[in-house]
């Protein structure tokens, strides 16, 4: 039982690289598109309940999370109508969040991805907002705003030396 939020973790990783070879209006692509997002529910609350959570755990959740976002990124961001503004809004999150890297590097000399309640609101949201912007932009907007509270509040974490790796 220890090892499974880990099991579920790496079939996520399997499902976000499986995601590259879908087509983005096939079934297929939107199953594991479901998978992917509702193992990366699972498996934290598996851990925290069987209380099997690890940092190794935890760094792997992460990098499933990274690949996760990047595979639907490749796949859906060429077919999304999206306005420049918010281009522009996801590349100042991003900055945000590759200098929170960069501070946790130099402070601490390891990279540090937390999983902050912002942080998990703001994939959860962006889990269930994502097939909502072929409708409308306002959904992402939302989600664009609380990332950008979770980066800052991350940074300032980070900053502020209140983690504990």
């Amino acid at each position: 039982m220890t090892q499974l939020p880990n099991i579920i973790t790496l079939l996520r990783l399997a499902g976000a690289f499986g995601l590259l070879f879908c087509n983005t209006t096939d079934w297929a692509f939107w199953g594991l598109y479901c998978f992917c997002g509702f193992s990366d529910i699972f498996d934290g609350y598996i851990a925290r309940k069987f209380k099997c959570a690890t940092k190794t755990g935890a760094l792997l959740d992460s990098l499933a999370d990274i690949c996760f976002v990047g595979s639907c990124a490749l796949k859906l961001l060429p077919s999304l109508p999206l306005p420049q503004w918010l281009w522009l809004w996801a590349g100042i999150i991003f900055m945000i969040k590759i200098m929170n890297q960069i501070s946790a590097l130099v402070m601490y000399g390891e990279c540090c991805f937390l999983h902050s309640l912002a942080n998990k609101v703001t994939g959860f949201l962006l889990f269930v907002s994502v097939p909502m912007i072929f409708l409308s932009n306002i959904p992402i907007s939302i989600v664009a705003a609380i990332a950008t509270y979770a980066a800052i509040e991350e940074g300032h974490l980070i900053r502020s030396k209140k983690i504990k790796l």
